[in-house]
């Protein structure tokens, strides 16, 4: 058993991420800028304060823990403006200096940080096959990415394992970006968006929790890994796998153009895609437990 520190831990993949360290017996710490908010945590886990962008006040829980997992970061799902886009790159990273001065000044060290990033790394890619090989893409997402694994790069001149994992979307009706997918289905107004044709990689909650824990565990785990299933499917594909669960019609489709309206700039989260694929983690053992978008759908909207 080890202690293991989360940054962001209150969000979607670290709430469920905490419950499983925690339910092994783990001493999960939860960085969080309001403690007190952060509600209904497992027993073996607990919030500390932290300032999102140094070590004061928690850098001291570092020294002798396992692990940390720096899944901090300001959400990119609202309409961007000036002021939220620095915001959406100094909080990812500010958090990630912060986690290298900790480090940087235990005594003794952990063994392990997993970094953070998005599939968003790669740029808008068409069908494009996506490998942790695939260059950087050139958009707003792209450069946020390329900053944010390069927070903790430091690290690895100290000889700190770092894997980074560059996630799809995530799978689970409690936040992210299905419920906003579902809704309009389940009121029969559903369809693709945009062509349709832009690839959607997703992954289910509980096969991400379960590949970060593969890395951490992984001694051998380290650099970038795709955290997404390997059976992408493109937008038009995915509308109608939850339409075949929900048992709704999914032919409304929604112009490009409603969507830049509405949503600005920001409307590249929906319009355009990534066919990533999970090669490094397929090759190095990770067994899947949702392959099929189906089978996810159906565990996920049960």
């Amino acid at each position: 058993m080890m202690r293991i520190i989360i940054t962001g831990g209150s969000g979607l993949i670290g709430r469920a991420l905490t419950e499983s360290l925690a339910k092994d017996g783990h001493e999960v710490i939860v960085l969080s800028r309001n403690p007190a908010g952060v509600k209904n945590l497992p027993k073996g886990a607990r919030a500390e304060k932290w300032d999102g962008q140094s070590a004061q006040g928690w850098g001291q829980l570092v020294d002798g823990a396992g692990a940390i997992v720096n899944l901090a970061g300001a959400t990119i799902s609202e309409r961007w403006s000036d002021a939220s886009k620095k915001e959406i790159r100094d909080s990812r990273v500010n958090a990630g200096q912060a986690i290298v001065a900790a480090v940087k000044a235990a005594q003794k060290k952990p063994g392990v940080v997993i970094q953070s990033s998005a599939v968003g790394y790669y740029g808008p890619r068409g069908a494009e096959e996506i490998t942790e090989e695939t260059g950087a893409g050139n958009d707003f997402l792209a450069a946020i990415c390329k900053d944010w694994e390069a927070s903790t790069a430091e690290l690895d001149s100290l000889g700190i394992r770092r894997p980074i994992i560059r996630t799809g979307v995530v799978l689970d009706l409690q936040g992210g970006a299905l419920p906003k997918m579902v809704l309009p289905v389940k009121m029969f107004v559903g369809g693709p968006i945009g062509s349709g044709k832009q690839y959607f990689p997703w992954i289910h909650l509980k096969d991400e929790v379960a590949a970060i824990r593969f890395l951490l565990e992984n001694k051998n785990a380290r650099g970038v890994y795709n955290l997404s299933a390997p059976k992408p499917l493109t937008n038009k594909e995915f509308t109608q796998a939850i339409g075949k669960v929900l048992g709704r019609p999914t032919f409304m489709p929604v112009p490009a153009v409603a969507m830049k309206t509405m949503f600005g700039e920001m409307s590249t989260l929906l319009l355009d895609g990534q066919r990533e694929m999970p090669v490094r983690l397929v090759k190095e053992g990770f067994k899947f437990q949702f392959t099929d978008a189906t089978t996810a759908l159906k565990d996920v909207l049960k």
